[in-house]
């Protein structure tokens, strides 16, 4: 049966396959810490006053406030930043498989600390979906390809260990929100909160003088608009899409579902490269498409 939590897990998904293109070249440009401040700062700019307006805040206690503040500390300051240095490093497809291992890791923890089962269907459709999601981005380029969302510029064990960290604090992150999220609380204003907390530790790294949080290259107007677009899409809508599926959802489907974001955006990249992706990479998505319906017809 097809549940209503997965389908939000998998607009998620879309979400994030969209703003993997638009983020790409922001966070080269600005650095992996600027941009996630800027980001960060103008999803709150814009959520903030919606919250504040439509009283969303009074869903949230005090102590579910210190839990979702964790949350976003782990999932999106830790999290985040960690995966567009892995992207500077690697580019957002070699990043894109080490990040797919966050439906992994939610799974596991899922059943370790939530005690969490699937069924058998929906472990094996789980696992067709992370391996094809895998199999799509490693094999999904060309030999000849030398477009600069593919070249390395950096350490690669370097940027191997934060993609691995990025997609662990994803799941630490859901984890922790899941408890606070399934007593109903406002997802936007979840969002808001962790958002703010995130924002507030990288002004606090900024000012407190450290040289990785300077923007690398200076502001422009067309760059934070795209900043903004980023945001908003990935992180007001998309991360707000994903706290709503886990009011009702366990950790590790929604994880399971929200990971498929890399082989959503082989159609975007097609139309932004101007050429089909390699056949490894259809292999892949094809492996997918059956994992996700396994998942969704369990």
């Amino acid at each position: 049966m097809t549940l209503s939590y997965d389908w939000l897990a998998l607009g998620a998904a879309a979400c994030w396959a969209l703003t993997g293109l638009i983020s790409a070249p922001q966070a080269r440009h600005l650095g992996a810490f600027a941009f996630t401040r800027w980001r960060m700062g103008l999803v709150f700019v814009m959520l903030a006053p919606v919250v504040l307006f439509n009283g969303a805040w009074h869903s949230i206690s005090g102590a579910q406030a210190l839990v979702l503040i964790a949350s976003g500390l782990i999932g999106i300051f830790v999290g985040d930043t960690a995966l567009f240095a892995s992207m500077n490093r690697l580019g957002p497809r070699r990043t894109g498989v080490l990040f797919a291992t966050h439906a992994l890791f939610s799974a596991l923890l899922g059943f370790w600390v939530l005690e969490e089962r699937m069924g058998t269907q929906a472990i094996l459709g789980g696992a067709l979906v992370v391996g094809g999601v895998m199999t799509a981005i490693a094999l999904g380029s060309r030999k000849d390809e030398s477009h600069a969302l593919e070249q390395i510029r950096g350490h690669v064990p370097s940027g191997v260990a934060l993609g691995l960290v990025a997609a662990l604090c994803q799941a630490t992150g859901s984890l922790i929100a899941k408890p606070v999220m399934a007593s109903g609380v406002d997802p936007v204003a979840a969002t808001v909160l962790r958002v703010g907390a995130t924002c507030a530790a990288h002004l606090a790294l900024l000012w407190g003088g450290a040289q990785v949080a300077r923007t690398q290259s200076p502001l422009s107007w067309p760059v934070v608009g795209k900043v903004a677009l980023s945001g908003m899409i990935g992180m007001g809508l998309g991360m707000s899409l994903i706290l709503l599926a886990l009011q009702h959802g366990n950790v590790g489907m929604v994880g399971i579902l929200s990971s498929v974001s890399p082989v959503l955006v082989l159609p975007l990249l097609w139309w932004h490269l101007r050429r089909a992706p390699a056949k490894g990479a259809w292999w892949g998505a094809g492996l997918t498409v059956v994992g996700t319906i396994l998942v969704l017809v369990r």
